[in-house]
């Protein structure tokens, strides 16, 4: 069956002192800076009910990756057993999206300050959502 194509756009870029992907952190976790998340004004309207303090997920595209690995050494640890990508968070996979969980400190305009964001300078934002608390409660609605 033909693949089909898709058209993503992005709706914002991300404004970091991160410049060398080699050099930035694997994870925000792991000392990465805060940064902007610069939103093209046609989304203004869909950070409208951002907050600060929200805990968000920003989901980016990681262009500068490479789209034709399948298996890499986690962490880019050559002692560890080659691992499909698809079992990491290696940047570079077939579609490189990045996931990157982080809590909101400031908004200014259309400009979404983040703490502990190791996307680097320029990578196109595609999508913001809200993190959900899940409850393992079974007798939670």
């Amino acid at each position: 069956m033909p693949s089909p194509q898709w058209v993503v756009e992005p709706i914002g870029w991300v404004e970091s002192v991160l410049v060398d992907a080699d050099a930035a952190p694997k994870q925000g976790t792991e000392g990465a800076p805060d940064a902007w998340i610069a939103i093209e004004p046609a989304f203004e309207h869909a950070i409208a009910d951002l907050a600060v303090g929200d805990e968000i997920i920003v989901l980016t595209w990681l262009d500068r990756a490479r789209r034709d690995v399948l298996r890499v050494h986690p962490r880019d640890d050559p002692a560890a057993p080659l691992t499909g990508v698809f079992s990491t968070r290696s940047a570079d996979r077939p579609n490189p999206i990045g996931l990157h969980p982080v809590r909101i400190i400031e908004i200014v305009d259309l400009r979404v300050h983040v703490a502990d964001f190791e996307a680097i300078d320029r990578t196109p934002v595609i999508d913001i959502k809200p993190v959900i608390q899940v409850s393992n409660d079974p007798n939670s609605p």
